[in-house]
């Protein structure tokens, strides 16, 4: 197993609730119109310091969507998840982006 690195964002980022490890800055948000199981959530264009899970398909309010949680590098914690597919056409603007759940 080798070292861990960690990228260290200039500028205001959002940063893991349980570690304080960056994850994104806030000029990639795309919407704060988002919710989880927790709360709200964020979506965002690009994150750092994570690694997603497998992939899975998840019923969500707007469609069916293939997804893989996301997981903080420096703490392991899930932080959110990434849209790989979304299977509605109105929902495709989503591919490829971050949700960061938003924890209270």
């Amino acid at each position: 197993m080798g070292r861990l690195y960690l990228v260290k964002l200039d500028g205001r980022t959002y940063s893991c609730k349980f570690c304080g490890s960056h994850l994104a800055l806030f000029k990639e948000l795309m919407s704060k119109s988002f919710h989880c199981g927790n709360g709200k959530a964020y979506l965002f264009n690009t994150v750092v310091n994570v690694y997603a899970g497998p992939l899975e398909e998840r019923l969500m309010t707007t469609g069916l969507h293939t997804v893989a949680d996301i997981y903080c590098n420096c703490c392991g914690r899930n932080v959110g998840w990434k849209y790989e597919i979304a299977h509605e056409k109105s929902q495709k603007y989503k591919e490829g982006k971050f949700i960061l759940e938003r924890w209270q």
